[in-house]
């Protein structure tokens, strides 16, 4: 049973509701489905599910593009609705038949609904009877043979096919699975009696296998034995390394005097490496004459495969309504165009199906291309995607928190290696540039020398830092550095955490922990620009052991991203758009290099042109 139909524009004005379907949705499906489906450029998907305290719906939808107007249907999830589909399809015809762009109540269409529902509905019964009953035994049969086929042929005997199973399961670390020999020279995958050409070139010896075990035997056993005539009283030294132009080097530790409880005796000055380039303007260069040269060269492929009179009619007159054939080449091209740019493959497919969704049945302007009217839809929802849909001031929110007299607290999290202690540094010197007093907090009791590396930072940065050691819970420690920040009166705590993959669930429990324990204002995940695929997996991931782990009803998530060795990627800018996509979240900071000042923001015009061109 339906729960709701209604019928708006896409501006929002809602011009039919079915008044027979007045039932009170529980939460609100529609408002979710707009903000995270429609406007988030995931209009390409089937259908939305949507959860709320008590209530489980599916929402399912069409577009009219060239009147824009939207059909949405919701329906409890546990109801597979076959009819639901052919219904929408029925609505959106009938409804365009009477569409006036200057009225806005339809009373009238109640009754055409009714006679719609009823034929939607006879016809989904009459398909379900018509089905043809499926024979099990017939399945079963089928079944046996597929798996009688494996390696061993069909035609062989129950008994045969038993005993080359069995040995065929006998695997020895892994190598075959197949069927050896009796000469024990190739192993050779069989179907149907025949051999396999392509895994016949990947055959290899199996007593050459035996030798080089039997050596690797010998070898280990002469290791053992030359290992214990080692004399242990003598301690092997590591001799430095003399070339030939250079003198020998007495001193290989460079590093900074200590007294014996570990504190450094030198002077340190504060680095000052000029202003941030997060306060710099970045000014994007044009490239229109290169856009306009390559739009030349596609209409002049377009003219000679069309002919001059047929493309200059379709040009001048345009074509009536867009088709998903018409779209199909430019999708496909657009499509492989954004892999090679580093888009995750299924961010790249959900963008394209999203733009046919908006694009379909809509009509081709006088003097436009296909070519560039996606183009042009494609520009438009990744500007949509890329910028932030909620204010990304930091600065303000910490005097805000200033105000009230707690320190802005921002947790740093990642997979290891990506930069988040770096990239941390580089943002407590830019705050430090804005006059905001920074205390660093050393929660990564993980790592060896983790803690090591964000002194010296601060160090250099001349900032306190609250550091317990090694082996501690990192929860714990957050904490109380934010009760040392709040007695001291600094401005904002940075947090930083042990880089931990996203599949390694003691370490999620306790970043979780340590989210839901402190209350950070700010969660930023710090991401690679180089991670292709991986981006998808890692964000989604994050996000949801963060949900799953959270004692709260409102887990916290991430908030923003910062993504990290941007100055090696050139034009492979996929992973800044992967990462929005995937998680909603804005790109707050973007890491560029080695120094402090190496921060900046994202520049989305920059993005979105070095995406598409």
């Amino acid at each position: 049973m339906l729960e709701q139909l209604l019928i708006f524009t896409r501006g929002g004005l809602i011009l039919w509701t079915c008044k027979e379907l007045g039932n009170a949705l529980k939460g609100s499906p529609i408002d979710t489905l707009i903000r995270s489906c429609l406007l988030e450029e995931r209009s390409g998907a089937a259908s939305y599910n949507y959860d709320a305290s008590g209530a489980a719906y599916t929402l399912k939808w069409t577009f009219h593009n060239d009147l824009g107007l939207v059909f949405v249907a919701v329906y409890q999830r546990i109801l597979h609705l076959l009819y639901v589909d052919d219904l929408l399809a029925m609505l959106k015809r009938e409804f365009s038949e009477i569409y006036d762009p200057k009225r806005t109540v339809y009373d009238d269409f109640d009754e055409t609904f009714r006679q719609l529902r009823m034929e939607a509905e006879a016809r989904a019964e009459e398909l379900k009877k018509s089905k043809p009953m499926t024979k099990p035994v017939n399945n079963n049969k089928r079944q046996g043979q597929v798996q009688n086929v494996g390696f061993e042929g069909g035609n062989k005997k129950k008994g045969a096919s038993d005993g080359g199973d069995a040995k065929g399961r006998k695997m020895e670390n892994g190598h075959t699975n197949g069927k050896i020999s009796t000469d024990g020279t190739k192993v050779a995958v069989v179907t149907n009696g025949k051999e396999n050409a392509s895994s016949n070139i990947g055959a290899f010896d199996v007593n050459k296998l035996q030798k080089l075990r039997s050596k690797g035997g010998k070898k280990t056993d002469t290791l053992v034995n030359k290992g214990s005539t080692v004399d242990p009283k003598k301690k092997i030294t590591k001799k430095n390394r003399v070339w030939d132009d250079s003198p020998t080097e007495s001193k290989l530790d460079f590093t900074d005097p200590v007294d014996q409880n570990g504190d450094e005796n030198a002077v340190i000055v504060a680095a000052d490496e000029g202003e941030s380039m997060m306060d710099k303007e970045e000014i994007v260069s044009s490239e229109s004459e290169t856009e306009e040269d390559e739009e030349m060269e596609d209409s002049k492929m377009e003219t000679k495969k069309k002919g001059w009179f047929s493309s200059m009619f379709q040009s001048i007159a345009g074509k009536a309504n867009l088709e998903k054939a018409d779209l199909e080449p430019a999708l496909k091209a657009l499509k492989d165009r954004l892999m090679t740019k580093n888009v995750a493959e299924e961010i790249a497919e959900k963008l394209c199906e999203s733009v046919a969704a908006s694009l379909e049945g809509k009509k081709l302007a006088s003097f436009t291309r296909v070519s560039s009217t996606v183009q042009a839809a494609m520009e438009e929802a990744l500007i949509r995607i890329l910028t932030p849909r909620r204010s990304i001031d930091i600065l303000r929110d910490v005097h805000t928190a200033k105000e009230q007299g707690k320190p802005y607290v921002v947790v740093f999290v990642g997979v290891n290696g990506v930069g988040k202690s770096t990239n941390l540094a580089k943002v407590a010197y830019w705050l430090l540039q804005h006059n905001v007093s920074v205390m660093m907090a050393a929660c990564d009791t993980f790592r060896s020398g983790a803690v090591e590396q964000l002194r010296t930072h601060a160090r250099r940065l001349q900032i306190p830092i609250f550091e317990k050691g090694y082996e501690k819970d990192p929860a714990i420690v957050a904490k109380e550095a934010i009760q040392e920040a709040t007695r001291n009166g600094s401005d904002v705590v940075l947090v930083d955490t042990a880089g931990r993959m996203q599949d390694n669930e003691p370490l999620m429990r306790a970043l979780s922990k340590l989210v839901n324990l402190n209350s950070p204002d700010l969660v930023l995940f710090v991401g690679e620009a180089l991670v292709g695929n991986d981006a998808v997996d890692q964000l989604s991931k994050f996000n949801q052991k963060l949900a799953d782990l959270s004692t709260s009803q409102n887990p916290r998530l991430i908030d923003g991203i910062l993504l990290t060795k941007f100055d090696t990627i050139d034009d492979k800018v996929g992973a800044a758009l992967s990462m929005v996509y995937i998680s909603g979240a804005p790109v707050m900071f973007v890491g560029c290099g080695q120094s402090y000042t190496d921060l900046k923001k994202l520049n989305v015009k920059s993005i979105v042109k070095t995406l598409l061109k």
